[in-house]
């Protein structure tokens, strides 16, 4: 068998698959949009109607700060859970990561045994506190769901970290912000865009947690709904299925396109006037002399120093 027969045999399942359950669907989609008494002008109605066009808008600002709250806590969870070993450490792991095996409907009712009418909360407060079933309680909700998703990828990523970087950074006298700015974010941002882009998207397209606790306001998933069961309006349906993931497919080509190819020990080289290279990481740079005659390099000792050149600002 050739090298080509072997790459074609493995891609045929590929292929099938993204046909029948991708291309077709999609295609299929896109027409029963268009076929409507409005035709083309479906997609016109979903900017112009408040109603879609303001639940579109609610839909990504809550799928933002669900995103952007779940990297900040996963971060530091994550971050503290490889770099600290405790008793309880994989309980408490598992407790964590325990919301990956519950569909969407347990987590909003989750949601409403915690802050509901009947739910914890209200019980405790004497001002009678119900938040469930408002933006606040689908954004805890999808941040429930988040959480484990984002917490994993993070713990992966920092347990790849040098810290002979951050030991190099407080030696040239980073306090401890900076070494987290310079040293630790970039190591992980790939891996944080990455886990970000998953926990936008999860969030835009939850149905489950949604349907339990989206009784006063309206998002994508819901309205999609609402339009093809109860109204009947297949063509608007599929119309906002077709925005909804093309909304979904920017903001990860973007995602995609910020996090690059990085990694935290990449670098390249710079020639400074024609014999001096400089090896650029993401925190510190290894200046390493070559004779361009004899092609023989010799490092200048072990020196690092800060890429933002803390001790020496005119390097």
């Amino acid at each position: 068998m050739t090298n080509r027969t072997f790459v074609l045999t493995c891609l045929t399942p590929l292929l099938i698959f993204s046909l029948a359950f991708l291309a077709f669907p999609l295609i299929r989609l896109f027409l029963a949009s268009v076929e409507g008494d409005n035709g083309w002008a479906v997609y016109l109605d979903i900017i112009r109607k408040p109603r879609y066009i303001n639940t579109l808008i609610l839909t990504v600002l809550v799928s933002l700060a669900t995103t952007f709250a779940a990297l900040a806590v996963s971060t530091t969870a994550g971050m503290f859970l490889v770099r600290n070993q405790f008793r309880g450490r994989n309980t408490l792991l598992s407790i964590l990561t325990l919301p990956l095996a519950f569909p969407g409907v347990v987590i909003g009712f989750l949601i409403i045994l915690l802050g509901g009418r009947q739910g914890l909360i209200n019980q405790i407060t004497p001002g009678h506190v119900v938040f469930a079933y408002s933006v606040l309680g689908l954004f805890l909700g999808y941040l429930y769901f988040s959480i484990p998703r984002v917490l994993l990828t993070v713990m992966a990523a920092a347990e790849k970290l040098d810290p002979a970087l951050e030991e190099a950074a407080r030696t040239l006298g980073a306090n401890p912000f900076r070494v987290v700015v310079d040293v630790i974010l970039p190591g992980l941002m790939p891996s944080l865009i990455a886990s970000g882009a998953i926990a936008f998207a999860t969030a835009m397209g939850a149905f489950g947690t949604a349907f339990t606790l989206a009784t006063n306001i309206d998002v994508i998933p819901m309205v999609i709904y609402t339009e093809f069961t109860l109204s009947a309006n297949i063509a608007m349906a599929s119309a906002l299925s077709i925005v909804l993931g093309v909304v979904t497919w920017i903001l990860l080509l973007i995602a995609r396109s910020l996090s690059g190819t990085t990694v935290a020990a990449g670098g390249e080289f710079v020639q400074i006037e024609n014999k001096t290279f400089a090896i650029n990481c993401h925190s510190y740079s290894v200046c390493i002399s070559f004779d361009t005659n004899t092609n023989v390099s010799t490092s200048r000792g072990n020196s690092k120093l800060f890429q933002r050149c803390f001790l020496w600002p005119h390097f």
